[in-house]
């Protein structure tokens, strides 16, 4: 845009964005992102065994987690052992694949984990994978 002056000589105005307090508000937006993000991967805390073969997840699948005072979670809501067989017919069905991770504390009884993994079997599902970490070397 110009415009003339009282001299009679033709200026501009000054057009410019200051993109400085932009890319203020873009930095602290950034700065709280990074810090929730973690807080919102919470879930159950568990001590999975540590092996040498491990493979990466890439997609979600169904989870079953047993954390160390034997409590059984589903997608990370508290289940009843007895009714994992229902639940997990319900979740796995007809469209949906018949694979489930099972993670389970270090410290778990094999007691507990047999128990989990026969309602798995009884529920039709034949895959099923056992969450570990890989060892430190």
């Amino acid at each position: 845009m110009a415009f003339t002056n009282s001299r009679g000589r033709t200026q501009t105005a000054l057009a410019d964005i200051n993109i400085t307090p932009l890319v203020d508000v873009v930095l602290v937006l950034l700065l709280i992102f990074m810090l929730t993000a973690p807080v919102l991967q919470s879930g159950v805390e568990v001590a999975v065994p540590h092996t040498r073969s491990v493979n990466q997840l890439t997609e979600e699948r169904t989870v079953i987690t047993i954390d160390k005072d034997q409590n059984v979670f589903l997608q990370d809501k508290p289940v009843n052992v007895n009714a994992l067989k229902s639940l997990l017919a319900s979740t796995n069905g007809p469209g949906k694949s018949k694979v489930v991770y099972v993670r389970a504390d270090e410290k778990v009884p094999f007691g507990a984990f047999a128990s989990v993994m026969d309602a798995v079997k009884a529920a039709g599902i034949t895959n099923i994978s056992i969450v570990t970490q890989p060892l430190n070397q």
